[in-house]
């Protein structure tokens, strides 16, 4: 058994040919920028691209297994360099009297995901965007996935925007089976602790991704895996913790870094005092143009005080990202990447003393902190990430 640095959802921006694929993301993620990235940049053994079932997007990996740059592996999974892409689809349900909710579906090949691909052509208007609604009923979708061999995880569950808890339902129940989820995504607004809060959530593996929407975003958030290999059986396996597979640890943003972690107030832009759980209008200027905080929402879901946090549970390490480092711009951060080789080895492998050495200690005393969680931080909220002090 080894162990190995996870992220399951990065968004591809347009296909090499220029085709949109996800209209908020930056035109430079494209399948193979995400491979290089994540294989040369981040350090990241395993990554998962979640539109996969674009038909542009398929035709440029073809293209890459063609040339043999890329290369299929016999346990599932596509394999470039030394990193794993997982084939994933990011998927839009609206059951009746509930909001909208995505889904994440993984596969374990490219003929899979093609032909489930062909499926969804006839129950969405267009299958080459990302993350588009499907008319069909969540649990047909969820069928469908699995009857293929495929894995569902929903996505940044606790988000006011399109997330089973965040807009869909108040138990996910409701939506899906629940003997049919492989595992949920915390999203970047909330953690373990929090969802402890919700018993409906005990039985599941928690997943911590970037959703990354930009080429610098891969990585924010990610998992530590225990594996036989670095292949989609393997990946299976660890999300049910079978055969001693499983998750050693969460690395996710502090909740208050998110974007939506605390209610904010949208006509004065000011996020609410953090005593506040149930307000109804802004304390500042009595709008109630408010956006419901993942917090918020989730102390509104609880039905316990404490939470419950099962044996199996890992532990969730606040990771602060290298880009909210203070004074760590582009050009140090190129000049540790030289020196260190990638962001893996520089947020987890490298000694103080090395970090100080190339950029001096200040700097080197925020990476140090960001690995203990002890640095000083400003809330986020309403879409706006929160920050570091620069004094902490």
């Amino acid at each position: 058994m080894n162990a190995y640095y996870v992220d399951l959802h990065i968004h591809i921006g347009r296909s090499e040919k220029g085709q949109a694929i996800k209209i908020s993301a930056s035109n430079d993620l494209t399948f193979f920028n995400i491979a290089q990235e994540a294989a040369v940049r981040k350090g990241m053994d395993i990554i998962g691209i979640i539109d996969c079932h674009s038909p542009s997007v398929q035709d440029d990996i073809m293209t890459y297994l063609d040339r043999g740059e890329m290369e299929e592996l016999e346990g599932g999974g596509i394999r470039y360099q030394d990193t794993t892409i997982m084939l994933g689809s990011e998927i839009e349900v609206r059951d009746p009297g509930m909001g909208p909710a995505h889904l994440l579906a993984y596969m374990p090949n490219l003929k899979v995901m093609q032909g489930f691909t062909q499926w969804m052509k006839g129950h969405m208007k267009n299958v080459e965007l990302s993350s588009q609604r499907i008319y069909v009923p969540a649990r047909v979708l969820q069928e469908e996935v699995l009857g293929r061999g495929g894995i569902l995880i929903p996505a940044h569950i606790f988000t006011p925007h399109k997330s089973v808890y965040g807009s869909a339902t108040s138990k996910m129940k409701y939506l899906l089976d629940l003997n049919g989820i492989s595992a949920v995504e915390l999203g970047l607004s909330s953690d373990s602790d929090m969802a402890g809060l919700i018993s409906e959530l005990d039985p599941f593996t928690f997943v911590t991704n970037s959703d990354a929407h930009s080429l610098g975003k891969i990585g924010r958030e990610y998992n530590e895996m225990k594996l036989a290999a670095p292949t989609y059986e393997e990946l299976v396996k660890a999300l049910h913790r079978q055969e001693e597979r499983g998750i050693i640890a969460n690395y996710g943003l502090n909740p208050r870094l998110g974007k939506y972690h605390r209610t904010y107030c949208s006509l004065c832009e000011s996020v609410l005092d953090e005593s506040e759980t149930t307000v109804q209008r802004c304390a500042d200027c009595g709008s109630n143009k408010i956006i419901r905080g993942v917090m918020d929402r989730i102390l509104n879901l609880a039905d316990r005080e404490k939470a419950f946090l099962p044996s199996y549970r890992p532990p969730y390490q606040y990771q602060v990202p290298l880009e909210f480092i203070p004074g760590l711009g582009p050009k140090k951060l190129e000049q540790l990447l030289r020196r260190f080789g990638t962001e893996m080895n520089v947020l987890h492998r490298t000694t103080p003393e090395e970090l100080a050495s190339e950029i001096g200690e200040e700097i080197a005393s925020y990476i140090v902190k960001a690995r203990e969680g002890t640095l000083q931080l400003e809330v986020g909220g309403g879409g706006k990430y929160g920050k570091v002090k620069n004094r902490s």
